[in-house]
């Protein structure tokens, strides 16, 4: 049976928060949509999980080999149903309205192309010219893509809010991932992405990079001439890692996928990806002149915690975890800025490609 929305949800490892995310959406307001949870050769897996919930949602489960959340997640699209399937992460929450919103937002521009189209026909049909043309002109106008923010849930721990607030904050670069405040164009992640079926399976999903596949499917989305679109109302409460050494290690990476992106799509570097890597140039720089400039330069660094700690107490109305934002945005900057360093000096200095300038696993 043909339905709108497919959930696909690629798992390493984390059957405690699927549970959490199953369970999250059996509370959706919308009920029109399925769930393929795609086992990626966990050691861990959840299939007793997603047990408990086949009898209440549309829930299909998979097991294969372990690839990568990539071809896992093109694994998952390959068997849905749905018009539209929404990528997530595992460790991603829903609240009620989350679907609900999704589908506001795509009725509202449905509803306005169709009404363009419409118009246009008239005109068209008035002038002489073939209505065909201007129906299909206006078909990219659809929703093709989409993706949402993302937060801290209350529940979250005092490290999460803070690891949260590190990758969503304007004074950290964060909120170019979705938020209000951009300092870039909005591209969808891959723990919150929606894309047409049809698009999806035209562009041949996510490719095999090692890091940094999300931001090149987006890339490829708008280089086939689509745009996607920013619901900030379609928003996941998202629990990213636990401890600032795996966060370190998450953001590294991405500061390595900087470099391969750049590589695959010339021109797709902003100065705002360049902003880490001169965060942390500058933080050894002022820790090295210190001693030779009586502390002074130690000046610029407490003014940016002291910022920090303002700023992300009255978001938490919390103390602590406005004193935890100050070493997360530093993990958040300088693990990007020396993931970026490495990777500029491996491809673009020794010119080694993608795949054997990063050798090691990056899945397990």
């Amino acid at each position: 049976m043909n339905m709108k929305y497919s959930f696909i949800v690629p798992v390493f490892n984390r059957p405690n928060e699927v549970d959490e995310l199953l369970e999250s959406l059996c509370s959706q307001t919308l009920k029109d949509f399925e769930v393929i949870i795609v086992e990626d050769g966990s050691q861990k897996p959840c299939k007793d999980v997603c047990d408990k919930y086949a009898s209440i949602l549309a829930l299909h489960y998979y097991y294969k080999e372990n690839s990568g959340p990539g071809q896992s997640r093109n694994y998952g699209v390959e068997r849905a149903k749905g018009d539209y399937v929404i990528i997530l992460d595992s460790d991603v929450v829903l609240p009620q309205g989350y679907l609900e919103s999704v589908e506001c937002r795509v009725e509202s521009v449905e509803c306005r192309v169709e009404s363009v189209e419409f118009a246009t026909a008239v005109d068209s049909a008035h002038d002489g010219r073939a209505v065909a043309n201007s129906t299909l002109s206006t078909l990219h106008s659809k929703v093709a893509a989409f993706g949402g923010p993302d937060a801290a849930h209350p529940s979250f721990t005092p490290v999460q809010k803070a690891i949260s607030y590190s990758m969503t904050s304007f004074f950290t670069t964060g909120g170019i991932r979705g938020g209000k405040k951009k300092l870039d164009k909005f591209f969808p992640r891959s723990f919150n992405m929606g894309i047409r079926r049809d698009v999806y399976l035209q562009l041949g999903g996510f490719s095999k990079m090692r890091f940094g596949e999300d931001v090149d499917f987006s890339y490829r989305i708008v280089e086939a001439g689509y745009q996607p679109q920013l619901f900030p109302d379609a928003w996941v409460w998202h629990k990213r890692r636990t401890d600032f050494r795996k966060f370190f290690r998450q953001v590294y990476n991405s500061g390595i996928a900087r470099i391969n992106l750049e590589k695959r799509h010339p021109g797709t570097m902003k100065l705002v990806h360049l902003l880490p890597m001169v965060f942390t140039l500058g933080v050894i720089g002022c820790l090295l002149l210190a001693p030779f400039c009586y502390g002074l330069t130690l000046l610029p660094l407490l003014l940016y915690c002291l910022l920090i700690l303002v700023d992300s107490t009255l978001q938490n109305k919390s103390l602590w975890v406005g004193l935890l934002s100050i070493p997360a945005a530093f993990t958040q900057l300088m693990g990007y800025g020396f993931g970026f360093i490495e990777s500029w000096w491996k491809r673009c200095v020794l010119k080694q490609d993608e795949f054997t300038a990063f050798e090691k696993n990056f899945y397990s």
